[in-house]
């Protein structure tokens, strides 16, 4: 019983930590903030904002962008151009690091706090 359960757990681990290291890149490039920690608690609030707004109706997904972009543009400085580019540098880090490691390593996992990877 325990296995699944421990399972889950790692694999929730390694998807927030891909997440946070896609966040860390794209904010080291967009706006030379060097800190994954930050990154990573980035990746926990941007995926509650997500899960709190995506379930809305007809414009759920748009409404969690908006608000994914939100956590970013008060996490990081820059403003809202900023933000959006650091959430587009961000996913594109998030594919191209999933794609390393589920092809290397054959995990099947995904980028925790990152919308769409």
């Amino acid at each position: 019983m325990a296995v699944p359960f421990v399972g889950s757990i790692v694999a929730f681990v390694i998807a927030l930590l891909i997440g946070g290291l896609a966040i860390y890149v794209s904010a080291r490039v967009v706006v030379d903030v060097d800190d994954y920690g930050h990154a990573v608690i980035t990746a926990v609030l941007g995926a509650i904002g997500w899960a709190l707004t995506a379930w809305i109706p007809l414009i759920g997904p748009l409404i969690a962008l908006v608000v994914w972009v939100g956590v970013v543009n008060w996490r990081y400085p820059g403003g809202w151009v900023k933000a959006a580019q650091i959430g587009v540098v961000a996913w594109l880090a998030a594919l191209i690091i999933l794609l390393l490691v589920n092809s290397v390593l054959r995990l099947g996992v995904g980028a925790f706090g990152i919308p769409g990877a």
